[in-house]
């Protein structure tokens, strides 16, 4: 389903959305294997879900996630952080849109989703539930089926993370104008530059942090962060968990 039906929906009272729709709303995004697709009340407690949700989290049937908040059944910033997001929403009325960050399938195969939340309304506009999705990002994509400067400079950026970067250096560097760029990521990755830019970054932080026992720090400086308070910032809003915390599930099951 298209983001734009999603918002057509945010337009409607609740009780129109739900009283036929959530059960079909389920039904149809059940067959969307990359997606996890969720309609939550004025509490953040789930309605309606579809199974690729309740797989990620390790569960087994829907019963086990309906009428719950994330924080309930998901450990630490895993549950804590989406809580918050819908709070966030429920309270202010803005959407999340596109929010990229990483979650897990439990226990441990992470995966980057874009993820989007809309306030639900009644007939008076009062705010009385959500709807939402996270969005699997595309598999990666074979550098031989990307044009040859684009190729080259995605491989240059991410040789040499430490060096500064924005999207309108990767653009000249891929000797393309922005708009072209945007064209490009987006379609072979489903990221804008700036997303594409700190996804980049963060996967090789992460890679780094698991693989080898380099300080924090250090890692931080040669994936381009060069305050170490912005690399846990940026890396607990991507993953969930600090990197310190991000590092000692490399043992854990």
């Amino acid at each position: 389903m298209k983001l734009s039906t999603i918002k057509a929906l945010a337009t409607k009272p609740l009780t129109s959305v739900l009283a036929v729709e959530p059960q079909v709303l389920a039904e149809l995004f059940d067959h969307a294997t990359d997606m996890a697709f969720f309609v939550k009340d004025a509490g953040g407690r789930y309605l309606a879900v579809n199974e690729s949700l309740v797989k990620r989290h390790g569960l087994r049937h829907k019963s086990q996630v309906i009428g719950r908040r994330p924080c309930e059944f998901c450990a630490g910033d895993f549950g804590r952080i989406p809580s918050e997001q819908d709070a966030e929403v429920l309270r202010t009325g803005r959407p999340l849109l596109d929010h990229l960050e990483q979650q897990w399938y439990v226990p441990q195969k992470p995966v980057w989703c874009l993820t989007t939340k809309l306030p639900l309304r009644d007939g008076e506009g009062h705010i009385i539930g959500l709807i939402g999705f996270s969005r699997d990002l595309r598999a990666p994509v074979n550098l031989d089926d990307i044009p040859p400067g684009l190729a080259s400079a995605l491989e240059s950026f991410e040789k040499n993370l430490g060096e500064p970067m924005t999207p309108s250096g990767l653009a000249r560097r891929a000797k393309l104008a922005p708009s072209k760029l945007a064209r490009f990521l987006g379609r072979f990755f489903d990221l804008t530059p700036s997303q594409f830019i700190i996804r980049t970054r963060l996967e090789v932080a992460s890679r780094l942090l698991r693989e080898s026992d380099r300080p924090v720090a250090d890692i931080a400086h040669e994936c381009g962060f060069y305050d170490h308070s912005a690399f846990s910032r940026a890396f607990r809003a991507a993953m969930g968990v600090t990197p310190s915390e991000f590092r000692s599930f490399r043992g854990g099951a």
